[in-house]
Parts: structure tokens; sequence; C-alpha cells
């Protein structure tokens, strides 16, 4: 629970940090959303909005870094308070990163709708993005509570999520192997595939931010580290 402060200006600029941390949370989200619809629906025009959303999100970064650095300043906060801030700054770094990443799934919507893809492949980043963008929604949720009893089912579901990646990964290089005429297609939504993986791995640092705000202290070192691409071959053992 955060504390609550005599003097209200103070307690005021700290729940200005949580709001502005929420609403990169929600742009983040809408930002991954929107490429991948369009990259699944081939529909450029929506794909050049995330691109030029991109910039909200720099921009609420900024604010975030110079609030807190004044706040810094100004207050000298410690212990609780001073966490906060620090993560602060950290969350909206990884939400920054987030924003990248679905622009750069923007970026690869023209030249994957040159060519169609089977509609398989499709599905499979669908469901890579559901499960990323799920765990990242849970995680911003943890932060609005600071209920971090419930973090434990964020180094879970980044397992899943590695895991669908590396089978998405096979299924993409045996596409490329059948027909060369696949295989620019197939390296964008490699890429693609890459960028949802990595949101997850987002989520999951911010969840471990969180744990360190409302605790002071690290959390445990059990995650998983990578996934398995790249113990991927040809032949398709892994």
């Amino acid at each position: 629970m955060q504390s609550v402060h005599i003097v209200s200006a103070y307690d005021e600029e700290l729940k200005f940090l949580s709001r502005k941390i929420a609403a990169m949370g929600g742009q983040a989200e809408r930002m991954v959303d929107q490429a991948i619809a369009a990259l699944v629906n081939a529909d450029p025009a929506l794909g050049q909005r995330v691109i030029q959303d991109d910039a909200l999100l720099d921009e609420a970064e900024r604010e975030i870094d110079d609030k807190a650095i004044l706040i810094i300043a100004r207050r000298q906060p410690m212990a609780t308070d001073l966490r906060e801030i620090i993560g602060a700054i950290r969350i909206s770094a990884d939400l920054e990163r987030v924003g990248d990443l679905g622009k750069n799934i923007a970026k690869r919507v023209s030249v994957v709708a040159e060519g169609r893809q089977p509609s398989s492949l499709f599905r499979g980043l669908e469901a890579l993005a559901e499960l990323a963008l799920t765990q990242l929604k849970e995680v911003l949720d943890v932060y609005a509570s600071r209920s971090v009893d419930r973090i434990g089912f964020v180094r879970d579901r980044d397992e899943q999520i590695d895991a669908m990646y590396t089978s998405l990964f096979r299924e993409l290089l045996t596409y490329m192997m059948e027909d060369p005429r696949n295989i620019t297609p197939c390296t964008h939504l490699l890429f693609v595939a890459k960028n949802i993986e990595r949101i997850g791995d987002h989520a999951t640092n911010i969840a471990e931010t969180i744990y360190y705000i409302v605790t002071g202290e690290q959390m445990p070192p059990e995650r998983p580290k990578e996934d398995k691409s790249h113990r991927v071959t040809l032949t398709g053992d892994a």
C-alpha cells in the first residue's frame, strides 16, 4: 500500500506518476493490438497510425522522467517513496519499448500484405500476441493494486510465451524450406514473432520492478531466461 503524506502536493506528485504509468500501459496495449490487427487484416493505413502513435509514448516517458527527477530534487524521498519513483522510471522505459515493438510490427504490415501467407501462421501470431498482451495487462493490474501475491503467474506465462514462440519459429522455418517464395514474408513474420515474445519479457521486467517497489527486495532468480528458438534446426530437431 502506498504511504499517505502530510504534504498533499507531494502525494499528488506521486499519484501523477501512477496515473501516467497507467495511461502509458493502456496506450502500449492498444498499439500492439492494432499492429497485429493491421498485419492480420493487411491494413497498412492502421499500421501507419500505430507508427505515428509511438510519439505519444515517447513523450509520456519524457514527462515521467522529468517529473521523477523534479520530485527527487525537491522532496529528497527515502525508502518506499524513492522505490516508487525509481520504479516509475523503470516501468515507463519498459512500456516505451513495448510501444517500439508494436511500431516495429506495424512497419512490416505493407511488405507482408504483398503476399498472403497461410492463415495458420496469422492465427499463431494472434495467439502469441494475446498471451503477451494478457500478461502485460495483468502486470499493470498488479501495479495498480500492489497485490504482489498475485505476481507468480508472470513467470509461468512467460515460459508459455517462450514455448509458443519457439513452436511458431519452427513452423515458419518449415514454410520457408517448402517454398523459397515464402522466405521474404516469413522472415518478416519471424521478426514479428520475436517482437511479440519480447513484449512478454518486458512485462516480466515490470513485474520484477513492482515486486521491488512493494517489498524492497528482488524477486527470487527463478525466471525463465530465454526461448529455445536457437536450438531449432532445419530438420525440426530441438
